[in-house]
């Protein structure tokens, strides 16, 4: 580890909070549905969108008919994109001629981009057309971003409003979303993309010839368009099998990162614009501070790891003065690869810059261990602040139990109903990873798809698992997820950890939404101090190491104590 790479981390780290004060403002206003910087522009189509659609802007939904819009807008994307891969083959812009996908690989890729999962069974270079890439998948890296951010304003609305029965309008918060935040940022980030060296095109290939003479054909498409909403959506699905290592796709350090700087932009500032939209600055500053220690922490587990190298190669005379870099690029470097794994793990985005199947033990236990808590620091757009927020509400229920009183949060109690809701959501997650990952690991169609035995096979199927119930979609390869049983079982967990998840915090945000906002008294728990920071810290780390030790102890932690003995792994 150097000071030149901290400093790195530093700079990218602070540009973040620099552009998210100011952005958390703009999310308020949009949010609120007040006059924007955009509004002269935006505000007509806005407003002809809603007369199209026969949308009534003033007209609020409960939480069930909320879900109930958002679970049918789901279903609709799913079956579009589905119908589209099948029959890429018979439609334009298809310059490599690809076939139709098959329906299993079209299932699974449908459900990824419709959860914000991106989990990729294929190459896109070599598998969809630059029709299915733009009108499929970047489409519903918007939509699906979105989505997350609704859900996320609902449940705002839930903390901010007392004795409501209406948590706003599922299309309101998709359209504004969508043409005030997503979309005038991403056409910003593409220009720069393409100003520093991203293709942006319709044809297919590039001829090149290679030193030694031979000539190759490159691919190449509409690669920054998608870059952008990729990153800034906390999507993470590549243009290209190598994703953010591609060249094409990550040109150059600045490229790189300006891709961190956009995965973590729109979670950090959805945290203070919560603050801001309930009335209180420093309840979003509690919890992004709480986010910030565990980001940086697994930064630096992954920094010192990587660095450290491998003893078995150090052992028989090998320079690991850089660490150890296989599977990782020069020109980003151990600062920047650490940085961008924790950020894309640490998020929902699930993009990667160097090859998390190549980390050593300790730093592959990093993202697995940010996948398994649900990506929730700072998060996705929109998923992260909502997770987040569920964990804070069993902080606080917790500390009431210590002290013998009611537990409140924002002025709002938390009862019976909260804590049922509250646990539906928590234990979805490890009965999709651990259930599936218990039965991957008996099945020989399952085992027959690893590349490796012992504890880093049982890490990847875990990986897997955890990536795609998290909305992730990072994996740590070595894994053929292209198969009957990975393309079902994966393509299940998507759906459940997103939709399992978000009704139930749907229906929470509904129950606090009708409860009367309460006065803070002296009894108050509260929840902007260093003591609320250290209970939620606490609560994290004893939550979800309780519930996954014991698959880490058999995965990477049984997998260092290998590479420490100098055995394979």
């Amino acid at each position: 580890m150097t000071v030149i790479g901290w400093l790195q981390i530093a700079l990218v780290l602070a540009a973040v909070l620099a552009a998210a004060v100011p952005l958390s403002t703009y999310i308020v206003r949009v949010y609120g549905g007040e006059k924007t910087l955009l509004s002269p522009v935006i505000a007509p189509l806005e407003r002809g969108l809603y007369r199209l659609s026969g949308v009534d802007p003033l007209h609020e939904q409960n939480w069930l008919t909320y879900a109930y819009a958002m679970i049918m807008f789901s279903v609709v994307g799913f079956l579009s994109l589905y119908a589209l891969q099948r029959t890429q083959a018979y439609l334009p812009l298809n310059p490599q001629h690809f076939d139709g996908v098959s329906p299993g690989l079209a299932f699974n890729t449908s459900v990824s981009f419709l959860t914000n999962t991106n989990w990729q069974n294929y190459s896109g270079e070599t598998t969809m057309s630059h029709l299915t890439q733009m009108l499929g998948l970047t489409v519903h890296n918007f939509m699906s971003a979105a989505t997350g951010l609704a859900v996320a304003f609902a449940l705002v609305r839930g903390f901010a409003r007392s004795g409501a029965s209406t948590l706003g309008n599922f299309w309101v918060d998709m359209t504004r979303i969508t043409l005030y935040i997503l979309l005038p940022f991403s056409i910003i980030l593409a220009l720069v993309f393409i100003a520093l060296g991203m293709p942006q095109t319709l044809a297919g290939s590039v001829e090149t010839t290679t030193l030694e003479g031979v000539k190759q054909a490159l691919s190449i498409g509409p690669v920054a368009s998608q870059e952008a909403i990729k990153e800034l959506g906390t999507n993470g699905g590549g243009f290209f099998n190598a994703n953010s290592a591609h060249p094409f796709e990550n040109p150059n350090a600045w490229t790189n990162m300006l891709e961190i700087w956009a995965m973590l932009l729109v979670p950090v500032a959805s945290v203070l614009a919560f603050g801001r939209a309930v009335g209180d600055i420093k309840q979003g500053r509690s919890i992004l501070i709480v986010m910030s220690i565990l980001l940086i922490s697994g930064v630096g587990v992954i920094y010192w790891a990587e660095s450290n190298g491998i003893p078995a190669l150090t052992s028989l005379g090998v320079d690991q003065m850089q660490g150890n870099m296989e599977g990782k690029e020069v020109r980003f470097g151990q600062a920047m690869s650490a940085l961008f794994t924790a950020a894309t793990t640490g998020t929902s985005t699930g993009a990667v810059n160097a090859m998390f199947d190549s980390l050593t033990p300790l730093a592959g236990l990093v993202p697995m261990f940010n996948l398994l808590a649900g990506c929730i620091w700072p998060g996705g757009v929109g998923s992260g602040l909502y997770g987040f927020l569920v964990v804070a509400i069993i902080a606080v229920f917790i500390a009431g139990l210590m002290v013998g009183r009611t537990p409140e949060y924002l002025g709002k109690r938390i009862e019976t109903r909260e804590m049922k809701l509250v646990m539906l959501a928590i234990l979805i997650y490890p009965a999709i990873v651990l259930g599936f990952s218990g039965a991957s690991v008996l099945l020989k169609t399952a085992l027959d798809s690893l590349n490796n035995a012992g504890p880093h096979g049982l890490s990847e199927i875990l990986y897997a698992y955890a990536s795609t119930t998290a909305n992730n979609g990072s994996a740590f390869a070595g894994l053929n997820g292209n198969t009957p049983w990975f393309n079902s079982t994966l393509g299940i967990a998507m759906v459940l950890g997103r939709f399992a998840y978000i009704v139930p915090v749907l229906a929470l945000a509904g129950s606090l939404a009708g409860k009367k906002r309460a006065a803070a008294s002296s009894g108050t728990f509260p929840t902007t101090g260093p003591l609320f920071v250290g209970l939620l810290l606490g609560v994290v780390i004893i939550l979800y190491l309780l519930q996954y030790f014991p698959a880490l102890a058999l995965g990477p932690i049984a997998e260092h104590f290998m590479m420490l003995n100098g055995r394979s792994f």
